[in-house]
């Protein structure tokens, strides 16, 4: 089975609000790998795990259709309710579990979920949802973000490089300190000939010291933290956002940072029917 995470509704709402989207060069570098496997048109895409559907809502433009599936009724809630395009629909089911007929998809794609899932059984579902010369596209990022405030913004980087250190503890078991080697695993066990690995590429998100924070906050880490302690987890916080207010000099913590997020992805074409 899955391991379910991110499902309650506060959290839910946190992580619509926080969590960065794919950029859109990674959502470019995906297409044009499609479109050079298989060519257009796009009918198909399978957003497996899509949350709150930001990824989602970026592969509209590209598809005839779009559908999201994710195990959480409350991130799904809050998927239907910021979606605007007409060709997005969303199912609740497991990521193993995928209830559509074989070969009807152009792209599967999971957005930084695939370590949650029982990989090679999602895997084996990527591979009956897909038509001949479909893709498969994973990609998440890791959590050591890099911090950039003018001449400050090595010392913040080690700030912060230190705080996710001290959340390891509490980092589920399933995914280990770090979620690169599961996907470079399920990369290695994919049989299809062509298939490519990324990593990493590096992109600079602006945004409020607020933001950053609120975004870490939906780390799972953290959450498992919060349950366990939540007095204690919200002091640990506020002395994390304490200490990088004083090291920029900064009063304010809706301060504009600029956040370095490091992708990692892996790209698939499923082999041409004999």
């Amino acid at each position: 089975m899955a391991h379910r995470r991110f499902e309650g509704k506060e959290h839910a709402a946190s992580y619509l609000r926080y969590r960065v989207s794919p950029p859109q060069e990674l959502i470019a570098e995906i297409l044009a790998f499609l479109e050079n496997m298989k060519g257009r048109p796009f009918d198909l895409a399978v957003d497996v795990g899509c949350g709150s559907g930001q990824g989602t809502l970026l592969l509209a433009p590209h598809f005839t259709q779009v559908i999201g599936t994710d195990i959480s009724p409350a991130q799904l809630e809050l998927a239907l309710a910021n979606s605007s395009a007409p060709n997005i629909f969303y199912r609740q089911c497991p990521a193993e579990e995928l209830p559509f007929a074989d070969g009807g998809a152009d792209l599967v794609t999971s957005m930084t979920a695939a370590h949650w899932f029982h990989r090679p059984r999602f895997l084996q579902e990527a591979d009956r949802l897909l038509k001949p010369r479909g893709c498969l596209a994973l990609i998440s990022y890791t959590l050591d973000m890099d911090l950039e405030y003018g001449q400050h913004s090595h010392t913040l980087t080690d700030i912060c490089h230190q705080f996710y250190k001290n959340l390891l503890p509490f980092r589920s078991a399933h995914i280990g300190t770090t979620t690169v080697p599961l996907y470079k695993q399920m990369y290695d066990s994919c049989p299809y000939p062509d298939k490519e690995w990324h990593e990493c590429l590096r992109m600079r998100r602006p945004m409020p010291l607020s933001g950053y924070i609120g975004m870490v906050e939906t780390f799972s880490s953290y959450r498992a933290f919060l349950k366990q302690d939540p007095v204690e987890a919200h002091r640990f916080s506020q002395d994390f956002r304490n200490r990088l207010l004083s090291e920029m000099g900064e009063s304010n913590p809706d301060t504009e940072i600029t956040v370095v997020v490091k992708y990692f992805y892996w790209l698939a074409c499923k082999p041409a029917a004999a």
